[in-house]
């Protein structure tokens, strides 16, 4: 598979953050949302309310009034900094808790006391003391960068090495794991000190959460027009020593939104239907318990042999599904109706076709299997909001 050039482009759309990650020159991930302090990544001391055993859970407060959840599974290796006299978690036990999932809808924010330290190559986890590695490294780069990990092997944490690592040097690997130790150690020996409620760590700023997660090493440029977030990414480039080139736009007749068309695509990413060059579209519809993809022929007519252009049809799907998915946010069961194929060898290759495009996103995403009925199956892990969530809509 070529190695694709990507750019990420930093800006503001009526006084909302907007982050497009295109590859060769295609779009293919948007971050919209609007500036304001998110509790997500936070650590802080909280207090059980109360422990609910038909749920395997607790309700814990972090700041006054606002009520968390926390499954009990993931309380086990706990933090205390005030414990009531129990072997289990109890009601007025205070102890360090990280939010890992914003509040959706009616349902309040997750909390885990296993909290996270994210690098840009590695991830320390606390009370898990295993170190995994991403599935998309090699078995080459996994023994190497096992081999540089395993002298920080902990009792009380573990380490996730990221895709990210993949190229890294081993100064770089190895100094972003002495930073994390000595930034996990701070946290745990200053929480003794500090009272209920107190923010231990705050989440990085925008810029810095984002260029984590969707900075990687084919980044060839990354541009904005927007001073501030110039200023945040140029010493985010300082610390992580990428060889990135950072470029500040200015053009007061052609806006940076208007030159990379972002607005274009923001509109059609709310769309239902997606239109594809071929002259076939995509329907995609939400709904509470999964998303429904549908393949139409649309304005696609066979010329000759109908079952080609039914997998050439479904190829194009299968691309712009796996597009649209990282675009859209998608995450949960997704269920897509692609166009019926005959042929069990043309099935074989859509949904390899199909797997090969899942395999580039960032996010875990599972092909499951085409049910008897030939509808596909495929999972994506919930991470953040949606677009449709973060740009305020009823999804």
């Amino acid at each position: 598979m070529k190695r694709l050039q990507s750019k990420l482009i930093f800006t503001r759309i009526n006084e909302r953050a907007v982050t497009a990650l295109f590859e060769d020159e295609q779009c293919v991930q948007l971050e919209c949302g609007v500036e304001k302090d998110t509790i997500l990544g936070n650590i802080y001391i909280g207090k059980v309310k109360n422990v609910v055993k038909n749920i395997q859970a607790a309700f814990v407060e972090i700041a006054p009034g606002m009520m968390c959840y926390l499954p009990l599974e993931e309380a086990r290796n706990a933090v205390y900094t005030s414990k009531i006299p129990s072997n289990r978690l109890v009601a007025q036990d205070e102890l360090l808790v990280q939010v890992k999932k914003e509040g959706i809808k009616t349902k309040a924010p997750g909390l885990t006391a296993d909290f996270c330290l994210t690098g840009q190559y590695l991830i320390l986890s606390h009370g898990n003391t295993r170190i995994g590695l991403s599935s998309k490294l090699d078995s080459e780069c996994k023994k190497r960068l096992r081999e540089w990990i395993t002298p920080f092997e902990n009792t009380a944490y573990g380490w996730i090495v990221r895709t990210n690592a993949a190229n890294v040097s081993e100064e770089l690997f190895l100094a972003e794991a002495a930073e994390l130790s000595r930034k996990y150690e701070t946290i745990v020996k200053n929480a003794a000190f500090r009272t209920c409620f107190s923010i231990v760590m705050k989440n990085d700023p925008y810029c810095t959460q984002i260029l984590k997660n969707m900075y990687h090493k084919n980044t060839e440029e990354i541009i904005t027009d927007q001073s501030d977030f110039y200023e945040e990414i140029v010493q985010y480039e300082k610390l992580s020593k990428h060889p990135c080139r950072v470029s500040f736009y200015q053009d007061d007749l052609l806006p940076l939104a208007k030159l990379y068309n972002l607005e274009r695509i923001l509109e059609n990413a709310q769309k239902e239907r997606v239109w594809m060059k071929s002259g076939a579209y995509l329907v995609i519809q939400p709904t509470e318990a999964m998303t429904v993809i549908d393949v139409n022929t649309g304005k696609c007519t066979a010329k000759k042999d109908q079952q080609e252009t039914f997998l050439k049809i479904n190829k194009e799907a299968a691309a712009e599904i796996a597009r649209q998915l990282r675009i859209r946010n998608i995450s949960g069961i997704i269920v897509v109706d692609f166009i019926n194929l005959e042929q069990e060898n043309d099935r074989r290759e859509l949904m390899q076709y199909l797997e090969d495009f899942l395999n580039r996103d960032p996010v875990k995403t599972t092909l499951v299997d085409m049910t008897r009925l030939g509808l596909v199956e495929i999972t994506r892990k919930k991470v953040k909001k949606s677009l449709s969530e973060q740009l305020g809509q009823k999804s």
